[in-house]
C-alpha cells in the first residue's frame, strides 16, 4: 500500500481512482464496510482504492483542546486499511487554513485535481469543507459537474455492544474508557490496542516477582479504565498472554496513571526502549489498595491465574 503525506506526495502520473473520505480512526467493522465496498468497487473497475484521512483529528484545530482519546495511531489504522487491500492511504495535514477551504474547493483540490476521482463511496452521514458545510448531497452534485460518481454506504452496524447502539468510534472509546473491553472488541473486530516504549517505572513489580513492561502511551491513546485486564503483550510479532495493569498503582501512593503488562511465565525479558503493543481481551478487576503487601502478592497471584484462564478459553474458542 502506498502511503501519501500531504497532497505533493501524490504521484504526477496517479490516474483515475476509486476514494473514501473520513477519520477511519479504530478502522471498526462501520469503517470496515466503507473501505471494503472502496476496494471490492476499486477491482471491479480496474482502478486503485484510495483512502483520505486527515492529521491530527480535525476537531483538534477546530476546537484546540478538544481531541478525542485515538482508538488507534496512523500507523496501525494504515496496517488495518492495507488488511483490507486499499491500494493507497492519503494522510492530509489538518490545518487551520485547510480547516477553512469551502466544500467545492475540497473537491477541486482533492478528488478532481489530485486522485482523479471516478468513484467517492461514503457513509450517509459524511461532512466536510468549511464548518463541515458540504454533504454527500453535494458531493454527488458536483460529481456532474466533475465527471464522477458518490455511492452511498449505510455503516451502522449494531449488536450487544452499547446496548444496541449503532457501532461508531465514539461508543467505542466510551466503552474503553468504562472498562468494556469484550463490547469493544465487538465493534472494533477485535481487542483494543496501546501501543508506546516500554520505559523504566519504579521497578516493584520486579521486586515483588511480577516484573512488567511499562508502556509509554502515545499521545491520546484512548487507554481502558482503572484496573486489572487479560490480554497480550506484543513484542517483535510474538503475542504474549500478559495480566495487564491500568492506573497510579494506590499501593504505593502513586499518582502516574501507567500501563503496566506482566507478560506470564515469561523470566528474563529486556524490553526497555522497545515499541511494543498491548491488546485488552478482558476486565478482571478494579485497581485496589490492599491492608498489606502480602495480600497484595495473594491478589496478583490470583490475577495472573484468572487471565490466564480467559486468555486461554479465548485461544481455544
Amino acid at each position: 500500500m502506498q502511503r501519501w503525506r500531504g497532497l505533493e506526495d501524490i504521484p504526477q502520473d496517479w490516474g483515475r481512482s476509486v476514494v473514501t473520505i473520513g477519520s477511519y480512526d479504530g478502522v471498526h467493522r462501520g469503517h470496515q464496510l466503507i473501505i471494503g465496498r472502496t476496494v471490492e468497487r476499486a477491482r471491479e473497475l480496474g482502478m486503485p482504492s484510495v483512502v483520505v484521512t486527515f492529521d491530527p483529528h480535525p476537531s483538534e484545530v477546530v476546537r484546540p483542546g478538544s481531541h478525542p482519546p485515538l482508538l488507534a495511531p496512523h500507523h496501525r489504522r494504515a496496517e488495518l486499511m492495507a488488511d483490507l487491500g486499499v491500494d493507497a492511504l492519503l494522510i492530509l495535514p489538518f490545518t487551520t487554513e485547510f480547516s477553512k477551504l469551502a466544500p467545492a474547493d475540497f473537491i477541486v483540490k482533492v478528488l478532481v485535481d489530485k486522485l482523479h476521482a471516478r468513484l467517492v463511496i461514503e457513509g450517509p452521514n459524511f461532512r466536510f469543507g468549511h464548518k463541515a458545510a458540504g454533504n454527500v448531497d453535494l458531493l454527488t452534485e458536483f460529481g456532474g459537474t466533475y465527471d464522477y460518481r458518490v455511492e452511498v454506504i449505510d455503516l451502522r452496524v449494531r449488536g450487544e455492544a452499547g446496548g444496541g447502539e449503532p457501532f461508531s468510534s465514539t461508543l467505542t472509546r466510551r466503552l474503553v474508557a468504562e472498562g468494556d473491553m469484550a463490547g469493544a472488541a465487538e465493534i472494533l473486530g477485535r481487542p483494543h490496542r496501546v501501543e508506546g516504549v516500554v520505559v523504566r517505572g519504579a521497578q516493584r513489580g520486579r521486586e515483588l516477582g511480577f516484573p512488567t513492561a511499562n508502556v509509554e502511551t502515545l499521545p491520546h491513546t484512548a487507554i481502558p479504565a482503572d484496573g486489572v485486564y487479560a490480554g497480550w503483550l506484543n513484542v517483535n510479532g510474538e503475542a504474549m498472554p500478559a495480566a495487564i495493569s491500568v492506573g497510579t498503582n494506590p499501593q504505593f501512593d502513586a499518582t502516574e496513571r501507567t500501563v503496566e503488562a506482566y507478560a506470564i511465565d515469561r523470566v528474563g525479558l529486556d524490553l526497555y526502549g522497545l515499541h511494543v503493543s498491548v491488546d485488552f481481551l478482558a476486565y478482571v478487576r478494579g485497581m485496589l489498595k490492599f491492608d498489606s503487601i502480602d495480600e497484595l502478592l495473594v491478589a496478583m497471584a490470583a490475577d495472573v491465574k484468572r487471565c490466564s484462564e480467559l486468555i486461554s478459553a479465548y485461544d481455544q474458542s
